[in-house]
């Protein structure tokens, strides 16, 4: 996506352009504004600073440890294809090194693994709305994507966010913003792969967890992994599959765990799913403290995938996009050391 300033000659011409298309379509949210003038998400927010944007530093790990304290808020966390939206708490934030960069697991009824590396920008957004004032805290990547947005609730510690705010706000307010595209991977082609040594590595996984430290070793983006590996491992299915596993688990209250994530942040869904609903492309779960908004027009192609553990196999149904980018897993809800249920893998092997 091009920067505003190859778009537009100034901010305030973003400004009365976005301003223009409100009034045009009011309803219209931000990030599809964005797309239809042409520039990214963080762009169109800035143009707010001095008005109901402040932006903060990117001292993103000592504000991210303050969130405990905000108390009850709704989490959100998204990419192209799916929207994952948590109420609860962020109870308990450990910060870890991985490598040169920082990572962060959150855990408690919000749950997710923060990844500081490509995090850029942050900035506090306040919103008028017919449901009256929305606070929000908005992060975004070095591509000018959002990775979280953390919004206040009527349970919220509004003190204890207004001090968040206060000890982080940015010194310059009007710092230029640079907007960088992400890097790719380097990967290797079908003939390149040593597949004799990959599908090995497959078959002797421990830990769910090796398949990351696979997929570096072999130079191996996700998807050509599930398409290379042996149908004994992976296996692709119809790609409007979700709807079966949402509506068998929510008919037979079967725990599972939903992953959606973008650059630097994947959030996680962990329990049972209750109300399932289609509207026009989108597949929603409607919960009372999470929602799960899936466009099922972004969805290109979906996995069955099963993997290797002291436990047993650990089977889930993977969705990609065009671009070959991850959309959102779906496994069944499992505690370290148990095996994955039955019922869980029979729906996917219930699915063609």
């Amino acid at each position: 996506m091009p920067n505003m300033e190859t778009v537009f000659e100034s901010t305030s011409q973003l400004k009365a352009a976005w301003e223009k298309l409100k009034v045009e379509s009011p309803k219209l949210r931000i990030r599809d504004a964005a797309q239809k003038l042409g520039v990214t998400e963080m762009e169109l927010l800035a143009t707010g600073i001095g008005e109901n944007v402040i932006r903060l530093s990117n001292d993103f790990i000592a504000q991210v440890q303050e969130f405990p304290k905000l108390k009850r808020v709704m989490a959100l966390t998204r990419n192209e294809g799916c929207v994952l939206e948590h109420k609860g708490t962020f109870q308990k934030i450990e910060i870890h090194q991985a490598g040169p960069h920082q990572i962060a697991t959150v855990i408690g009824p919000i749950e997710q693994r923060l990844f500081f590396k490509t995090w850029k920008y942050a900035f506090c957004v306040t919103n008028e709305t017919p449901r009256g004032t929305m606070i929000s805290l908005q992060y975004f990547d070095q591509a000018g994507e959002a990775v979280l947005k953390v919004y206040l609730q009527d349970e919220s510690d509004y003190d204890a966010a207004e001090a968040l705010v206060q000890a982080h706000i940015a010194a310059e307010q009007n710092e230029k913003l640079e907007v960088t595209p992400l890097e790719a991977a380097a990967t290797v082609s079908r003939d390149e792969l040593d597949f004799e040594g990959f599908s090995s590595d497959w078959e002797n996984m421990k830990d769910t967890h090796d398949f990351f430290g696979m997929l570096r070793k072999y130079k191996l983006n996700r998807l050509n992994a599930v398409e290379w590996i042996d149908d004994k491992w992976a296996y692709e299915v119809d790609k409007l599959s979700t709807r079966k596993v949402l509506e068998s688990a929510s008919e037979t209250q079967l725990p599972i765990m939903i992953f959606a994530g973008n650059s630097g942040n994947i959030q996680i869904h962990q329990g049972k799913v209750k109300t399932v609903r289609q509207l026009d492309q989108w597949l929603n779960v409607l919960d009372p403290d999470f929602n799960m908004h899936l466009n099922e027009d972004q969805v290109d192609r979906a996995f069955v995938v099963h993997k290797n553990t002291t436990e047993g196999l650990v089977s889930a149904l993977e969705l990609f996009d065009t671009k070959g980018e991850m959309v959102a897993q779906f496994f069944g809800l499992r505690k370290p050391g148990i095996p994955q249920k039955t019922e869980w893998k029979a729906l996917l092997d219930s699915l063609n």
